[in-house]
């Protein structure tokens, strides 16, 4: 992917095309960074990319319990981290991140900001910026492509 790709979202609906199409770079990618302010909707889309990769588990946000595992019809594993409340390097390598990052699973991370040197080189960034209550933007790049951030 070398150019981003750009959605506007009005409605829960809009988001099956943003999902789609990350779920197809999921062929090709296994770590995907989730960036976004509260309440943007990142956790809305991870539960919308892993209804299209038929996840069989509950979805839910990990902020508890930092790291959630699901399961998909398929047999494969998918890993949803939330490093909200995570501050420091130590923190996040204590919970075991590079094998996390390593392992070959999929890897869906909310709140990579402070931790960017921890990710391999090349990976999925996912920016949600919240416009007003329902309406979103949603840029999507390739890692090598873009360092942007909000």
């Amino acid at each position: 992917m070398t150019t981003p790709m750009r959605f506007e979202v009005n409605t829960i609906d809009d988001l099956d095309a943003v999902s789609m199409q990350i779920a197809e770079l999921t062929a090709s990618y296994s770590i995907f960074c989730f960036y976004g302010k509260v309440g943007a909707g990142k956790t809305t889309l991870i539960k919308k990319i892993c209804s299209q990769l038929d996840v069989i588990d509950t979805i839910s946000s990990p902020t508890y319990p930092i790291i959630n595992e699901y399961a998909t019809r398929n047999n494969t594993i998918v890993n949803h981290i939330d490093l909200y409340r995570l501050s420091t390097i130590d923190e996040v390598l204590q919970i075991g991140i590079e094998e996390y990052l390593d392992n070959g699973n999929l890897c869906f991370i909310e709140w990579p900001d402070n931790f960017e040197s921890l990710l391999p080189t090349n990976h999925i960034k996912i920016f949600i910026r919240k416009l007003d209550t329902n309406n979103r933007s949603i840029e999507i790049y390739n890692s090598a492509d873009a360092n942007k951030s909000f």
